[in-house]
């Protein structure tokens, strides 16, 4: 590889591309990774010249990494349609409406600033799963380049398609009061447009673009940004509040009463709402989520059935694709509609119009609904620190050992592990519906830790004890980012 290309290998993770520019990638190394992905792209659409949406998020340098990458797939005979300043989804929807071959948004999500990265992917509605970024990879660092010569032209105006598409299917009859908070990214120029155009009455926070973040990072499962919708909601007396992360494909939710609800549970009352009108339908889950929808009363009187799957947006998506479920829930704050509701990739801002729906449609307050569900005690995501190239080992000796533990029936507060899921890392439950899970992070040096009990929050607790107690003899785990 050339002296001057700059490109860490660590950064083709599970499902996304992302490194700390500069550091870990430079501008050859990103000219590098457009070349990897327009032979990827041409060797799997065999076509010579197909065509490619790019688009880029409101970070101080994504326009010069998509000018990198828009270089490299150029130099392979791509043709690239720019559609300029995005957000993830809506370059997924380009895909679709203008037909296009393949996709690269340009965008670290809700990572701190100095994180670059790429969404990118070929089939319709797909983004790039562990298959396909190992294959990228090999392609990208061992230089085997495919050399043609692309054009580009730009695709003026495309946002105003994109929002006029979610706005003219989706009109409510109801008025809703909506704290729209955009963290300053880029959802700040689409989330509170869209929104009025359904019928909200927006109230914004922090939607002018700012890519300094100057009070909080774009991620709705930041405690800072949750608390700040929280107290807004409560003193504008609205309805509802939605947070919308650095590019557009996650919200997170908080009720009229200033609370947060976790997105896992958002999915639920939103699963309920459709399975009445869309009876014998499948949800998909992330193995983060609560345990209800296995048992919910409305989705099994519906004839519903619930999947729960690999965490990962890019896994989430192919499963509802492969299932043809009708949507998919992550607890992150992912949602994915598939036809007839949408195409099948995560928008944050769709997922806040399905909630607008569900007020609309039921004429209670969102406390209300939600207080519906049954009670559960549930943690946070929290992530203690294991480095990149121990996580997977790590997680692999815990999985062995609580299979053993449920073998030998020990008891954990009181109870016997019941069921144990290996689809990602382990979740392992208990006959009162508390369960515990370890996976590791597919786009951070961390593991992943939730628990959750129907029961209590201290069995909640005695549950993470236990799972921390693990951890910490393994010798190779750090600091937590929060702790219960």
């Amino acid at each position: 590889m050339n002296q001057n290309i700059k490109i860490d290998p660590y950064g083709f993770r599970e499902y996304d591309a992302r490194w700390l520019y500069e550091k870990d990638i430079n501008n050859q190394g990103i000219t590098n990774l457009g070349k990897g992905l327009g032979t990827q792209i041409i060797n799997h659409t065999k076509k010579n010249s197909p065509r490619v949406i790019v688009g880029h998020d409101y970070r101080s340098y994504s326009e010069e990494i998509k000018t990198a990458l828009k270089k490299g797939l150029l130099s392979t005979g791509c043709n690239v349609e720019d559609v300029g300043l995005s957000l993830s989804p809506m370059v997924y929807f380009a895909q679709f409406n203008l037909d296009a071959d393949a996709v690269a948004m340009v965008t670290a999500s809700h990572n701190e600033n100095g994180w670059t990265g790429v969404k990118m992917g070929i089939k319709k509605g797909l983004t790039h799963a562990p298959e396909e970024m190992k294959e990228l990879k090999d392609i990208t660092l061992n230089e085997k380049f495919i050399e043609g010569k692309g054009t580009e032209k730009q695709i003026e105006n495309f946002n105003e398609i994109y929002k006029n598409d979610l706005v003219n299917n989706n009109k409510i009859n109801k008025k809703i009061k909506a704290v729209v908070a955009c963290g300053n990214g880029t959802a700040g120029v689409f989330a509170p447009d869209i929104l009025r155009g359904i019928g909200c009455e927006v109230i914004e926070l922090d939607c002018e673009l700012d890519w300094t973040f100057p009070k909080y990072n774009p991620n709705p499962e930041d405690l800072k940004m949750l608390h700040a919708i929280a107290k807004a909601v409560k003193d504008n007396n609205a309805d509802i509040g939605f947070g919308f992360d650095g590019d557009g494909d996650r919200v997170g939710v908080i009720d009229n009463n200033g609370n947060e609800i976790f997105s896992d549970k958002i999915g639920l009352i939103i699963a309920r709402n459709l399975s009445t009108k869309y009876k014998n339908s499948k949800f998909i889950v992330d193995v983060k989520s609560t345990g209800l929808y296995s048992k919910d009363k409305i989705l099994l009187n519906n004839n519903c059935e619930t999947i729960y799957w690999k965490t990962g947006h890019s896994h989430i998506k192919r499963k509802v694709n492969v299932e043809k479920a009708l949507a998919g829930f992550e607890k992150s704050g992912h949602f994915f509609f598939n036809q007839p509701l949408g195409y099948g990739y995560d928008d944050g801002i769709n997922s806040a119009i399905h909630v607008c729906h569900l007020l609309s449609d039921q004429n209670k307050k969102m406390s209300e609904i939600i207080s519906e569900l049954p009670n559960t005690f549930q943690t946070p995501t929290m992530a203690p620190f294991c480095k990149d190239e121990e996580k997977y080992k790590v997680v692999d000796n815990l999985v062995k050992q609580i299979k053993e533990i449920k073998e030998n029936k020990t008891i954990i507060d009181d109870q016997e592990i019941n069921d144990v899921l290996t689809v990602n890392g382990v979740r392992f439950s208990f006959e009162d519906g508390s369960w515990g899970l370890i996976r590791a992070s597919s786009n951070k040096p961390s593991l992943v830790i939730v628990t959750e009990s129907p029961t209590s929050d201290i069995r909640k607790k005695k549950i993470f004890d236990f799972i921390d107690d693990l951890l910490q003899k393994t010798g190779k785990i750090g600091e937590y980012d929060q702790k219960i």
